[in-house]
Parts: structure tokens; sequence; C-alpha cells
């Protein structure tokens, strides 16, 4: 009787993609199925070996959740798209099967017409070859996508770490902010960008909610540009900066304006000289007591958020 066996890979690092991996092995096992085990207990070059004789003999299916998507449903809606992804992929490929087990103690297949086909068992991963076998396309799979983060967005150790918080993956984060592969719910990332699920994003609860989408709208569209986001709501007794964020050699001091509507002159009318000595002021505070980003061009910023749909109408800039 054919088993579909599932595993997911990535439940726990700051950054990158959950992804599940789902496996039926062929109906007689090659030599090399009695190679698997857990994919984490296999050196990298004996998974690549193993990953690539799965994917061409046996059959399998990859279910992904991306950062920002798991930010959105939360860690264990994510375990259910993903395994319900990896499966709908297997299904296609029109092989039965008459078991399914799950790696762990929770049947993420729950409430659908498969459930009852479902058991689960701890460390099925290292005891079961079609559960090794998820395991180790999923790792695989994953370790890839991060190796090419890790060329997008250098600095993080994604190449070594794949997304897990190394102590250089801390160190980094604190040096260059985050990047659109990070998990915005994920501490420390959490508290560094003040995330709330029940808003819109990234938010702080100190600000009012208007100020939320606005400032969370211009972190959307400053990580779009390329910028790292380093600090959201920077406060001392004496100043803030709304958004702090870095790219190539600059560091951004950026304030937010919203306006619903451009009578009075639109979001930028309110930076005045008097908020611009404030802004100079702050941006000097930040630095002295965040020396490392003193290797970094300060600018300051402004952007210009309005209407009901918060859109960044502008973003620039501003030559003191």
């Amino acid at each position: 009787m054919a088993i579909l066996g599932i595993d997911e890979v990535g439940r726990g690092p700051l950054a990158g993609p959950l992804v599940v991996g789902a496996v039926i092995l062929p109906e007689v096992w090659p030599e090399w199925v009695e190679e698997l085990r857990d994919s984490k207990k296999l050196s990298v070059k004996k998974r690549e070996r193993l990953a690539d004789l799965v994917l061409n003999e046996a059959t399998a299916g990859l279910g992904w959740v991306m950062a920002d998507e798991l930010d959105a449903v939360g860690i264990s809606e994510a375990l259910r798209l993903a395994t319900r992804r990896a499966v709908e992929e297997v299904q296609k490929k029109k092989v039965a099967f008459s078991q399914i087990v799950i790696d762990g103690k929770v049947n993420f297949l729950k409430d659908t017409a498969i459930s009852g086909y479902v058991s689960t068992k701890v460390k099925a991963d290292d005891l079961i070859k079609e559960v090794s076998a998820a395991s180790v396309v999923a790792k695989r799979a994953r370790d890839h996508y991060m190796y090419e983060a890790g060329e997008r967005f250098p600095g993080y150790g994604f190449l070594k770490n794949v997304g897990y918080g190394t102590a250089e993956h801390l160190k980094a984060l604190n040096e260059l902010g985050i990047c659109p592969e990070h998990r915005k719910s994920f501490e420390p990332i959490r508290s560094m960008v003040g995330f709330d699920r029940n808003g819109d994003g990234i938010i702080n609860k100190n600000t009012s909610e208007v100020g939320e989408r606005g400032e969370t709208a211009v972190c959307d569209y400053l990580m779009g540009l390329g910028h790292r986001i380093v600090v959201r709501n920077f406060k001392t007794r004496m100043c803030e900066i709304d958004i702090v964020s870095v790219m190539g050699e600059k560091i951004y001091f950026t304030e937010v304006k919203y306006r619903k509507s451009d009578v009075a002159g639109g979001g930028l009318s309110a930076i005045t000289s008097e908020k611009l000595k404030r802004m100079e002021f702050a941006a000097e505070v930040f630095l002295k007591l965040k020396p490392g980003y003193k290797v970094y061009n300060p600018i300051l910023a402004v952007a210009d958020v309005g209407g009901e749909e918060f859109l960044v109408k502008e973003w620039f800039p501003l030559v003191v």
C-alpha cells in the first residue's frame, strides 16, 4: 500500500519561505531508498544526490509559503497551507496512495477530504522512508532558494545560515536592518519593526492608526526600491524618527506625512524649517546612539502619503 510522506522545512528561520515536501516512493524501492533519512543528518553532497533521485524516480510535490504570506497568516496556518499545496502537487500526477504520514504530532490536513488517511508520527522523517524523502526534497529546495536570496541580499550570511538566527545573522540585522525575505512576525524582527498582524503590516502600537497605516505604506514602498528598514518609530525623550532605512552607502531618515486630501497643500506642506531642524537633530541623536551606522552618508527624506488607500504619492531626499 503506497504511503504519501510529508515533512516541512523552515518552521523556525528568521527569513525565507516555509517549504513542505510530499513524496510517494516507487512501488519497488530502488537501492538508494535505504540511504534516506532525516535531511538534517545527511551531508550536503549526499542530500543533493538523493534529492535528484527522488525528484527523478519518485512522485514528489512541494508546497511553499513565502515570508510575507507567513507574516499575514501566522506559522500554524502557513503549515496547513504549505502542506495542502504540496499534496495538491502530488495529486495532479494521478499516483495512487492509501496512507498519509506527516512528521510530528499535528494533522495539517484536518478538515480535508483526505484527513481520514492521515497518521502523524514524531521523528517520522528518520523512521519512514517516504517522509525522509519529503524532508530531503523540501530541504534542498529551500536551501537553494536561500542561496539565491543571499546573492540578492548580501550581508546576512544566507549562504551559510539559510535564514536561521545565527550570531552572524543577528549582527547583520542590527547593522543592516531587514530585507524583504525577513519574517516580520518573528522575534527579534517583530520588536525591531513593531509588527502587529491585526493591523496592516508593520506598525507601532504607540502611534495613531492613521500614522501606522501611512508608515506601513512607506516601509513597503522603500523596500520595493531596495531599502533595508533599520528601525521604525525610533524615539527618545528628545526626538523621534518615523523610518530609518539603508540603501547603498546612504542611511535615510524619513519623515512620513499624511493628508486625507490636498486641500491644505498635501503632506509635504507640514515640513517647515523648524521641522527640518528637528529632523537633523533626531538623525544626529540616532547616529550617536548607534555609531555603527556612521559609515553611511546620512540623508533626510520625506514621504507624502494621501487618500483613503494610503498611497505613497512622493518620497524624496531633502537638500538641507
